[in-house]
């Protein structure tokens, strides 16, 4: 029987494939970065795939979410992002969530994660799932911002005390120690941000302030970064 893996396999090896097939990791935010981040995962054969979102495909997406096509503007991200999924591997076992993760609301059980990818917009979902994952005892990395910004090659990971510029690392950082957290793993990029033009007649999403500009290419690429930091620390002991 062929082998979707095989080139895959050819490099990373048997057990750590098998590990990855073993393994679940938990992906919020399905946008921009956490789009390209599932892509990632499910074509490097993370067996499966817990799905949260509360959005749905928006035309606005179009010009950077790999999730949104024409076929799927209106679908709710999860089961687009399911569908995707299933497209690429039909053995991933995918659950879905449309929800927007807070502190105190449930609607999600990380029994069972074994990896949590944060690409989600808002500090304080960001927060609380550094707190959840830190409790829980799950590895968890978290995208900065991405937005405004014109450079993926600026793109690096690091604990998020060793971040400057970006002012969503600044905020997070302060946050962060307030609730005695003093590590968190992040993407992120030293690139100035650029003070974007705003769109005509577009209304901010609660808890943002202004809309930021974006790329095809930067946030997709903090998501590629995202999922291959998770794959090497997923098959650490097994590669």
């Amino acid at each position: 029987m062929p082998d979707r893996f095989e080139r895959t396999r050819m490099l990373l090896g048997e057990a750590a494939m098998d590990r990855l097939a073993r393994s679940r990791v938990a992906v919020f935010g399905l946008g921009g970065v956490g789009g390209y981040a599932v892509e990632a995962l499910a074509r490097s054969g993370v067996g499966a795939l817990d799905l949260i979102d509360s959005d749905s495909v928006a035309f606005s997406n179009l010009n950077r979410q790999i999730l949104a096509t024409e076929a799927t503007v209106g679908m709710d991200k999860v089961a687009a992002a399911a569908a995707r999924v299933a497209s690429i591997n039909p053995e991933c076992r995918v659950r879905t969530y449309r929800l927007f993760y807070l502190p105190g609301e449930g609607g999600y059980d990380f029994a069972g994660c074994d990896y949590v990818a944060d690409a989600v917009d808002t500090v304080t979902a960001k927060l609380a799932l550094a707190e959840a994952a830190l409790a829980e005892g799950i590895p968890i990395i978290s995208a900065m911002g991405t937005g405004n910004k014109l450079d993926p090659s600026r793109l690096r990971v690091s604990d998020i005390s060793a971040t400057s510029v970006c002012p969503l690392a600044r905020v997070m950082r302060k946050e962060l120690r307030k609730r005695g957290i003093d590590r968190l793993k992040v993407v992120w990029s030293p690139e100035e941000p650029i003070v974007p033009e705003p769109p005509t007649g577009e209304v901010p999403p609660e808890g943002r302030r202004a809309i930021p500009g974006s790329t095809a290419f930067v946030p997709a690429a903090a998501g590629l970064l995202m999922a291959s930091q998770i794959v090497r620390d997923l098959i650490g002991k097994d590669r």
